[in-house]
């Protein structure tokens, strides 16, 4: 069936494209995995934050390493910044939505924590400003983007940035890499507790 404007076919095809081009960002996850297992390896944190989807998206991968990925192990530190409604709320209320991140990173966030920042634009305001409060701090800051890395790209360590425009191709990529750090992370702490 299917209509000429939407074929369920055509969204698959669009998403394997951008699934294999997506491969070539192989050096930058394996960097990003790096920065991630020495920051859990260290005792540090793991703090995430992004807008709708990205929230959920940083919400998602922040419980998969508070809870457990593929293997039994002690939860590992991983805070998503938009889960503190009171905070959120307050701090919009006083600062303003741009400052609701920075401002968290800046009450939580140490030197040796990763911020991972999610913003499919790469100019999310208030993420932007969350990855510069976190790298004045002497945090490393992981930006997970679209093809145009936007802002974010400045202010990250890695950019994790999807060869897409389509923000739900990018955002469908992005939970496929953040599953594979936390794969890689998992693994890596467990070996490192050995």
């Amino acid at each position: 069936m299917g209509s000429a404007a939407f074929r369920i076919e055509d969204v698959f095809k669009e998403h394997l494209d951008v699934a294999r081009a997506s491969m070539a960002l192989e050096a930058e996850i394996e960097r990003a995995a790096e920065l991630l297992t020495g920051c859990l390896v260290n005792g540090n944190t793991i703090l995430l934050c992004g807008n709708g989807g990205s929230a959920a998206d940083a919400q998602h991968l922040a419980g998969e390493w508070v809870g457990r990925f593929l293997m039994e192990r002690r939860g590992l530190p991983a805070i998503a910044l938009h889960t503190n409604t009171t905070a959120v709320t307050a701090i919009a209320n006083d600062y303003g939505y741009d400052e609701v991140f920075a401002r968290q990173v800046e009450a939580h966030g140490r030197k040796g924590d990763v911020l991972i920042a999610l913003t499919t634009s790469g100019n999310s305001e208030n993420v932007v400003r969350a990855a510069s409060k976190a790298r004045m701090q002497g945090m490393d800051v992981i930006g997970m983007t679209g093809e145009n890395h936007g802002r974010l790209g400045e202010h990250s360590h890695v950019c994790l940035a999807i060869p897409s425009s389509v923000t739900a191709r990018v955002q469908e990529m992005h939970i496929v890499i953040g599953h594979m750090l936390c794969e890689i992370t998992e693994q890596n702490w467990k070996a490192a507790q050995a």
